[in-house]
């Protein structure tokens, strides 16, 4: 990425990564003369390691389905969603060279499977629109009789007439998200939503198991994957989420796919939630039944405890069995009817007591931020400061993990690039 010194400019953005080089192409290729500032040394940083590094470029569902993904604000996205829509996104990188797929749950990936693929294009569409990058950082925003007139950085002052913060939240630290953003928009005025971390693994309580008191690490969790599981997260009676994929049991909790996408739903006080998986859900109550007893048949003189190796995965059956009630060597043709259903019902709604979320450094993606009520979900310019906008992970916006929020980062700095005015309006 090259660097330059800068003068007067129309618009200058604090931060490179998805929201803010989308906010300059765009404005670039409508004439207008943009600056980006990243104090990083490479350009989408955070961008670079979406997905595992492949990169979940977006989801590919219609704006009304998608927005039902939508955990917080999905009303305010609405415009800028129908605007710049999963299809319109996609449109765009095949056009600048970067061939996508659509994996399962509509999820969209560069054909090469590598994140730096989007952010190279992104930062190479950048500089031949003529986009100009200093490597400092924002440090403040001046503003004379209500409109931003210029950017103090770390090192200077530049003259401009609009800042486009796309500064990101608090997660992934190392990537540049610092909540420099949040200071400055509230300088200006903005409230800020408390912030809190979003598809986030989850801590669970370390007897969850009821194993003796043991954690999940000793009873032999650790590591083990679910695949085609369903989740449902309650709050008491409350049923609060609930959705099918895959997760992961971790020497603090849980974690994958469906636990990340459950977090975003939590309340403020996760000690007062539960976990509950249904190991087999693509079976009923009765039909589980029925193949428990067809499995029994099957070992009938041997250990209850050797009965169960072909329905349940090996680290999970000791706990299945000590959540059952039913004694580990306890012949499977002394198995009473009741004990069998007690059986079932664990395995339909295997329960686990969360205590927290880790910390929002280990979470893919910041909940809270700028209070949306202050911004215009047309233009995403402040309410408050004119010239001021916003865009991506800064906004109180967040959703499911699925490439929902990469998408929130293409909107919205597209609809910002979008409305800055090609010239000073005067009075």
């Amino acid at each position: 990425m090259r660097y330059t010194k800068i003068s007067m400019t129309d618009v200058i953005i604090a931060g490179a990564g998805a929201a803010g080089l989308m906010t300059a192409i765009t404005a670039a290729r409508r004439g207008l003369s943009v600056t980006v500032l990243e104090p990083n040394g490479k350009t989408g940083k955070k961008l670079r390691i979406t997905g595992k590094g492949r990169c979940n470029v977006t989801n590919d569902s219609a704006p009304q389905e998608f927005l039902q993904k939508v955990c917080t604000n999905a009303r305010f996205l609405k415009s800028s969603l129908y605007a710049f829509p999963p299809e319109a996104v996609k449109v765009f990188f095949e056009e600048a060279g970067v061939p996508l797929k659509t994996e399962r749950g509509e999820r969209v990936f560069p054909v090469s499977d590598n994140a730096n693929d989007i952010a190279d294009t992104l930062e190479r569409m950048a500089q031949s629109a003529g986009v100009r990058f200093v490597r400092e950082r924002l440090a403040d925003i001046r503003t004379e009789s209500g409109h931003v007139s210029a950017a103090v950085t770390d090192r200077d002052e530049y003259p401009c007439r609009a800042v486009v913060l796309c500064t990101g939240g608090l997660s992934y630290p190392a990537t540049g998200s610092t909540g420099d953003g949040y200071r400055i928009a509230s300088k200006l005025g903005h409230a800020i939503v408390p912030t809190r971390a979003s598809l986030v693994p989850l801590e669970a309580e370390t007897d969850c198991a009821r194993m003796q008191g043991l954690s999940l690490r000793n009873v032999g969790l650790q590591g083990l994957s679910l695949k085609n599981v369903e989740a449902a997260i309650y709050a008491g009676r409350k049923e609060l989420y609930r959705d099918f994929g895959e997760m992961l049991f971790t020497h603090f909790g849980v974690s994958g796919p469906l636990v990340l996408s459950a977090s975003a739903h939590l309340p403020e006080k996760v000690s007062s939630c539960r976990l509950e998986i249904d190991l087999k859900p693509g079976l009923t109550a009765e039909k589980l039944d029925e193949r428990l007893l067809r499995d029994f048949s099957e070992n009938i003189n041997r250990d209850f405890t050797n009965a169960l190796d072909a329905l349940l995965p090996q680290k999970l059956i000791p706990v299945v069995i000590e959540r059952s009630g039913i004694p580990a060597r306890l012949k499977v043709n002394s198995i009473r009817r009741e004990q069998r259903l007690a059986l079932r019902d664990t395995i339909k709604r295997f329960a686990i007591r969360l205590t927290a979320c880790r910390p929002v450094e280990e979470a893919i993606v910041t909940a809270g931020g700028v209070d949306v009520r202050e911004v215009n979900p047309r233009t995403m310019e402040s309410k408050i400061v004119s010239g001021l906008y916003f865009a991506g992970e800064i906004l109180d916006l967040d959703a499911c993990t699925g490439g929902y929020n990469l998408q929130i980062a293409w909107s919205t700095g597209y609809a910002a690039g979008r409305a800055i005015p090609e010239k000073e309006i005067t009075e």
